[in-house]
């Protein structure tokens, strides 16, 4: 039996345990004890260690056939933010590439992965945001396909862009079969938008608003099961579903589908005065992501081919 190691073991990494529990023995990194008592639970052996901390990774050399990466990009802290931030206004005068976020917890992973026998197989969980916006931030979201030339805008997109460029040049270097996931915004029924609901914070207008893409979370599970047994080397992938929805649309199926109000809409301009950053964001990149080649390559049938709409059984 082939041996699987998942980096980072949050919701869609346990939705994914138990479709692979009968092909591989699986090994998962954990910081926290409390952590390991639950994978036990699913058969998981647990390994501590910390994806900041490179020394304590040394165990998960050579452990593994195949490795899912679905651990997020390292934080920044407030001081350095704001000394990349000016490293980053420096290279982009200069034209050079010093302005990308670097993912120090992929760096910190490829180079444990090296000191052992290497993996055949990695399939790393990375984000549309890597392609910034694509719409001029209003209802023309363009249709992105994967050749679609990356434009990170925010910290957290640029260290996924990083973790994309070291992983596929590792695999190539070693030969090792990569799949890069780009995946929009994640919803299950645990997964879902209430506190935003709750505390009505405006949307944007609908002729102004943005075009966003989702994935079921069970359906990311499955695409990911999918790269592990279809995906070719160094190729990406949007897990997305066929929904084509305006960020207003989505907040409004949710409200609805929970009984709650719709939000107020504002214009785009009255948004970059009153909302916070962090929403803003998300708000201010549109596009409308094609799945095509997921569907084609994966052989993947989504069970929620829109959001919140679940495939009958039996349907083709």
């Amino acid at each position: 039996m082939k041996h699987l190691l998942i980096i980072g073991c949050g919701d869609v990494a346990m939705r994914t345990i138990p479709l692979l529990a009968r092909r591989y023995r699986i090994f998962a990194l954990v910081r926290k004890p409390a952590s390991a008592e639950q994978l036990r639970a699913l058969g998981v052996l647990p390994i501590c260690g910390d994806l900041d901390d490179r020394a304590s990774l040394k165990r998960i050399a050579g452990i593994a056939d195949a490795v899912l990466h679905f651990a997020p990009p390292s934080s920044t802290p407030p001081l350095k933010r704001v000394k990349q931030a000016i490293r980053a206004a420096d290279a982009r005068t200069r034209g050079g590439r010093e302005g990308l976020g670097v993912d120090t917890r992929t760096r910190h992973l490829l180079a444990a992965l090296s000191l052992g026998k290497l993996p055949e197989q990695l399939v790393y969980i990375s984000t549309s945001g890597v392609y910034g916006d694509c719409g001029g931030g209003d209802c023309g979201g363009a249709v992105v396909s994967e050749a679609h030339p990356l434009n990170p805008q925010t910290a957290r997109a640029q260290r996924r862009a990083d973790a994309e460029r070291r992983i596929r040049n590792w695999a190539k270097r070693n030969r090792v079969q990569a799949s890069i996931l780009r995946v929009p915004g994640i919803y299950a029924a645990d997964r879902l938008p209430l506190e935003r609901l709750r505390q009505g914070l405006p949307c944007i207008t609908d002729n102004e608003d943005s075009h966003t893409n989702h994935i079921h979370a069970d359906d990311l599970a499955r695409i990911a099961v999918a790269a592990l047994r279809y995906g070719k080397a160094c190729r990406v992938y949007h897990a997305s579903d066929d929904s084509k929805m305006k960020m207003g649309e989505y907040f409004d199926a949710v409200a609805d589908r929970l009984d709650l109000p719709h939000l107020p809409r504002i214009s785009r301009a009255e948004a970059q005065r009153v909302l916070p950053e962090s929403l803003l964001s998300f708000m201010n990149e549109s596009r409308q992501l094609t799945n095509q080649r997921m569907k084609r390559e994966l052989k993947v049938e989504l069970r929620y081919p829109e959001v919140g709409k679940r495939r009958k059984s039996g349907t083709p």
